[in-house]
């Protein structure tokens, strides 16, 4: 009986019975990352990464279905199948490869400080030696000053996401924020909040921390959602989708 049983599964496999139902995708969603996610004033999902999610189903004829989630758990989410890929501007780095396997990139978007203008701040351990830097926890951001910064003098504060960073930032509870540079022009600088802040000093960069750009998380073992959503982005980088998105958005190449 087990041989019968384990040839019929073997040739319903081989016609492509058992393959995974692509019609409907979850993506698990932090919406606290303007431009790329965040809620509307009746408390819709909008942003690049919602707009980009939803080409990518409607190039796969899926349903997408957004999941929101904690940044700080939505790698340990996406392993517990509460959805089938993380969608949230999440970076490529060397840490969450051991974890999660990654689609094609999706963009790229460099780390920057924001500090005051007139504060003379800038990136460096040497310039921010006991000055408190806020970052939004889980982020790559957190884990680079926690590894880089902190054991030099620097005083790494943590918060729950970006949105709840900002009204410390402008209050003096914190001297700088390290963050996605997207995030910050759109999400602060360019609003009402921006009292005076700028980016402070050129973009940090460090590959093994700071990554490979942004893409898609997903289960190592999710070979046919892998390969169909990369085949999906390919199409869309091809028809024109891709950069009508992205115009609507920026005013410059993200994903270069």
């Amino acid at each position: 009986m087990r041989r019968f049983v384990l040839a019929t599964v073997l040739a319903l496999a081989s016609t492509g019975v058992l393959a995974k139902d692509l019609s409907v995708i979850r993506f698990g969603v932090d919406p606290t990352f303007a431009p790329f996610e965040s809620k509307n004033a009746d408390g819709e999902l909008v942003g690049f990464d919602i707009d980009l999610g939803n080409a990518i189903c409607a190039q796969l004829k899926a349903k997408c279905v957004w999941v929101e989630t904690a940044f700080d758990s939505i790698i340990p989410a996406l392993r517990a199948k509460k959805f089938d890929g993380v969608l949230s501007a999440m970076t490529v780095n060397e840490k969450r490869k051991q974890n999660v396997a990654f689609s094609d990139r999706l963009y790229n978007s460099p780390n920057r400080l924001i500090a005051k203008k007139d504060s003379g701040l800038l990136p460096t351990v040497e310039s921010l030696k006991g000055k408190r830097v806020g970052v939004a926890q889980g982020t790559t951001q957190e884990a680079f000053v926690k590894a880089m910064w902190a054991p030099h003098g620097v005083i790494m504060v943590s918060y729950q996401n970006q949105d709840v960073l900002y009204p410390d930032l402008v209050s003096g509870r914190i001297d700088a924020s390290l963050t996605d540079a997207a995030v910050a022009d759109i999400g602060f600088l360019q609003t009402p909040r921006n009292t005076g802040f700028a980016f402070a000093g050129d973009a940090v960069k460090h590959d093994e921390l700071l990554g490979e750009g942004i893409a898609i998380g997903l289960r190592k073992d999710d070979h046919e959602l892998i390969e169909a959503i990369n085949g999906a982005l390919a199409e869309m980088h091809k028809n024109g989708t891709y950069d009508d998105i992205q115009k609507k958005y920026f005013t410059f190449d993200i994903y270069n």
